[in-house]
């Protein structure tokens, strides 16, 4: 008999603390979706994930939009990640409302397992660079004047940038 690895709860903690209040906020946000989704049952449970897609859509394209304004091609894989998790939640979303409400479960166990690893590597990569370019995440502009930044090339991906400007894991 083989033992199941059992996957901890998804829970917000200091180490999905990233030092950007916007960036730690939505998280929070998002994780407590998490939470009232897996709590509810029925009509409930389907309507509460509804929320969580469109939370999530938002919070994606927030990040998104931070990236292109610092530099990053929307070739980078951090884009490519968040649209292949939100095709994944909108279909769950698509096929719950034909009936199949046991795929919310699934996609939230999904969701908690993939969330920590992509909040401390990409997400954790993208504030750093943030920070260090001096864009200001509340205002959505830069403090001071924009810096010149060559676009990181789509094909570079994860930590494969032969530019130093940016990012290896955002």
């Amino acid at each position: 008999m083989t033992a199941q690895t059992e996957i901890a709860p998804l829970q917000w903690s200091e180490a999905l603390v990233l030092g950007d209040a916007k960036t730690d906020t939505t998280h929070q946000e998002f994780i407590d979706l998490v939470h009232k989704t897996e709590a509810a049952t029925g009509t409930e449970q389907s309507t509460l994930y509804a929320d969580l897609v469109a939370h999530t859509v938002e919070h994606f394209g927030q990040e998104e939009r931070w990236m292109l304004a610092a530099g990053l091609n929307a070739g980078h894989c951090h884009f490519s990640e968040h649209r292949n998790v939100l095709e994944v939640m909108k279909e769950v979303e698509r096929r719950a409302a034909l009936g199949e409400t046991h795929l919310i479960a699934n996609m939230l166990e999904a969701l908690a397992e993939w969330f920590p690893m992509h909040a401390t590597s990409m997400d954790a990569g993208l504030v750093e660079y943030l920070q260090t370019t001096g864009f200001d995440t509340a205002t959505e502009s830069f403090k001071g004047e924009a810096p010149t930044i060559e676009l990181a090339a789509p094909e570079q991906g994860c930590g494969t940038h032969h530019d130093n400007n940016a990012p290896k894991d955002c």
